[in-house]
């Protein structure tokens, strides 16, 4: 439940940025931009447990490189 209302909260804010950037730049028609938004929206709303994921793996690798150097320094 949490899950989805983080992606609910994430797509629309990712919505929300780019109908200002693109409403406040004339960089497109209304219709497409919406509709671009929108979808671009949808793929954060996605994506986000993937990268949150690759995040905390990657920061969980970095600890134990870090333990094993202190390790292999302190035997020296």
């Amino acid at each position: 439940m949490i899950q989805r209302l983080i992606a609910v909260s994430i797509g629309a804010l990712v919505t929300f940025g780019f109908l200002v950037i693109w409403d406040a730049t004339d960089f497109m028609d209304p219709v497409p931009a919406y509709a671009v938004a929108a979808l671009l929206g949808a793929v954060g709303a996605l994506i986000w447990p993937a990268l949150v994921g690759w995040w905390f793996v990657r920061r969980r690798r970095n600890k134990a490189i870090e333990k094993e150097v202190e390790r292999q320094t302190t035997e020296k």
